[in-house]
């Protein structure tokens, strides 16, 4: 992988598609270990496929679509119980952006 460029940013899909990917999959395979892999799974199609990788002053962030909770369908779970599971998997999303990007904390 090329090092790093957060001017190509902008383009992100253009210039890392795969790195993102890679993230997000990274991300997954760690909740859907560790987690209800059906409340996992409906997260990663219902919410996380709407969501929009950021990057700003050398920090990876996850901007998440309007109402996640009410996204959800299928599976059900507290709401409570969901927005804790679903900020572990953001932030964990966020960890491996940076890991995959080579980017410091």
């Amino acid at each position: 992988m090329a090092e790093f460029d957060p001017s190509k940013f902008e383009d992100k899909y253009v210039h890392y598609f795969n790195e993102l990917q890679r993230a997000y999959k990274n991300a997954f395979e760690h909740m859907n270990d560790r987690y209800d892999s059906e409340l996992v799974h409906a997260i990663d199609q219902q919410v996380l496929n709407e969501s929009e990788p950021q990057y700003e002053d050398g920090e990876f962030s996850v901007d998440l679509p309007e109402n996640p909770y009410d996204r959800l369908q299928g599976v059900i779970v507290e709401r409570e119980r969901f927005e804790g599971i679903l900020e572990t998997y953001v932030e964990r999303i966020e960890t491996e952006l940076h890991r995959v990007f080579g980017v410091e904390r």
